[in-house]
């Protein structure tokens, strides 16, 4: 069984992705990384250059062979629960964990990525912080839908957040852990 992180961008699920992989011994995946392995670019370049489609198509067939291991946890792109096809897929041998958090504190920390280097392309071509809430506002059913658990991440460190999930885990994972 996987352990599936979701959320908006920024939202702490490769992070915590990482801790909770060493914790738990389990192998961690991250679904944008390998996009960009399988693409030889970045994800950014992907979208500038080809579109939003073309990569959508991309994390499909990433979503499809990752989903086909166990025993990982995968952090996924914020916008892959838009293809119900891909929800499916990883909900198939996955608990899905809804990582959420104030839109102000998404903010914060996609600026602190961009300072660094890691740029992230816009959705709406809109203000930051509208963005968000815009983008929020449209995916938060979708978030609660696929979600088993939700973790507001908005005052937690990685380590914090990554804790309280272990704490819930289902027992199908305890008793692989345990």
């Amino acid at each position: 069984m996987n352990i599936v992180l979701i959320g908006y961008r920024c939202s702490g699920k490769t992070a915590i992705g990482r801790v909770l992989a060493h914790e738990l011994g389990m192998s961690f995946a991250d679904t944008d990384v390998m996009i960009e392995e399988d693409a030889g670019e970045s994800i950014e370049t992907i979208i500038k250059t080809k579109s939003w489609d073309y990569f959508r198509n991309l994390e499909s067939d990433v979503i499809k062979r990752v989903s086909e291991k166990d025993n990982q946890v995968i952090a996924t792109g914020g916008g892959v629960v838009v293809n119900q096809k891909n929800v499916k897929a990883l909900k198939k041998d996955g608990w899905a964990v809804w990582l959420d958090a104030r839109p102000e504190v998404l903010k914060e920390r996609m600026e602190k990525e961009q300072q660094s280097g890691n740029i992230r392309p816009s959705l709406t071509e809109t203000d930051p912080l509208a963005e968000i809430e815009a983008v929020m506002n449209a995916r938060r059913p979708m978030y609660q839908k696929a979600g088993d658990f939700v973790v507001d991440t908005t005052g937690l460190s990685e380590p914090e957040a990554a804790a309280l999930i272990m704490k819930n885990l289902p027992a199908k994972l305890k008793a692989k852990k345990g």
